[in-house]
């Protein structure tokens, strides 16, 4: 790797996870950023890798839960539309501390950030939660159920005659 791709990946990859760090206290998704963070880094210092997959797990667990029932989904996008809200109020009203546009526009990409990433999450449930509806007892069509092959059904019949 050219010391230039692995200097711009360990600056990229050290902002991501400082700003994943300081948005696990603030709104917004901390854990994904955390993650991006890592990965970027582990691709830079490759002893760093170790430390990706439980990230990856404990994220994408993160990502579940948030949409893992309708209430946490509506409190989601109440805070969604209170972000764009607010950005909105910091915008129109500079005299306000710290407001203005650049905070205005910096909550409402979060709160469309925050939207992206529940769509995703949702479809990402919705995905895993799908069951393949194929009976388990029929075979793929074309197949001939002939004895002695893979396909073929075992059946047992009582012997003939009395019980002993």
């Amino acid at each position: 790797m050219g010391h230039l791709k692995r200097v711009v990946l360990i600056t990229i990859g050290s902002v991501l996870l400082a700003t994943g760090l300081a948005l696990l206290v603030l709104p917004g998704p901390g854990l994904l950023l955390v993650l991006a963070g890592m990965v970027l880094l582990a691709k830079a210092v490759p002893s760093l890798h170790r430390h990706v997959e439980p990230i990856r797990a404990r994220a994408m667990k993160a990502a579940e839960d948030s949409v893992s029932s309708w209430w946490r989904v509506a409190g989601s996008v109440l805070m969604g539309l209170s972000l764009i809200s607010a950005g909105v109020v910091a915008g129109v009203f500079p005299e306000l501390p710290f407001a203005g546009w650049p905070t205005g526009c910096s909550l409402m990409v979060s709160g469309l950030i925050l939207f992206a990433l529940l769509v995703w999450s949702h479809r990402r449930m919705r995905a895993a939660t799908v069951v393949d509806t194929t009976p388990v007892d029929t075979a793929p069509v074309g197949t001939v159920d002939t004895p002695g092959t893979a396909n073929a059904t075992a059946t047992a019949t009582a012997p003939a005659g009395p019980a002993t």
